[in-house]
């Protein structure tokens, strides 16, 4: 990118700075809408929480969308240990069946993986404002808004999360 391209980014950020656990699904955007909505709220680190990061969306993709963050100036990560397997996502079809497939996966992988919301928590300590991604638009059939519910049951969190 060139400087007027960084610069017409760097404008378009918002400034608040304050600390805020962002989550944010690709579903329905295309891949510069959902990037726009990075850029403006001033995410530092996008934490990708699919158990596999490949997408037949253009751009979704792990190795596209690190390099093209990094090009903004943006941090990824992906923790695989944090996804759900594809085999448990087959046959969702109501909301019951994602708030069992949910209690399951709170019962059983992020109890087994500790370790993984306390690195996730390093992370936003470090960085102040990141958002957590996966594919579906609607957080409420998303396990992204599982795994920040947990962070905000840590004893020390005192943060805002939004839901992009």
């Amino acid at each position: 990118m060139n400087a007027n391209e960084l610069s017409l980014i760097a404008s378009a950020r918002k400034r608040p700075n304050t600390p805020c656990l962002f989550t944010i699904g690709y579903e329905g955007s295309s891949f510069e809408e959902y990037l726009n909505r990075i850029i403006k709220n001033n995410i530092k680190m996008l934490v990708d929480v699919r158990k596999n990061p490949i997408s037949r969306k253009r751009g979704f993709s792990k190795k596209n969308l690190s390099e093209t963050l990094n090009n903004l100036g943006i941090k990824y990560v992906h923790i695989p240990n944090l996804g759900i397997s594809s085999e448990k996502r087959q046959s969702l079809n109501t909301q019951k069946d994602y708030d069992l497939l949910f209690v399951s996966y709170l019962n059983n992988e992020l109890k087994n993986n500790k370790s993984s919301l306390d690195y996730l928590f390093e992370i936003f300590k470090e960085y102040h404002r990141i958002a957590i991604t996966c594919f579906e638009a609607d957080k409420c059939m998303c396990h992204r808004g599982i795994i920040a519910n947990a962070l905000s049951n840590f004893p020390d969190w005192k943060y805002e999360i939004c839901h992009i």
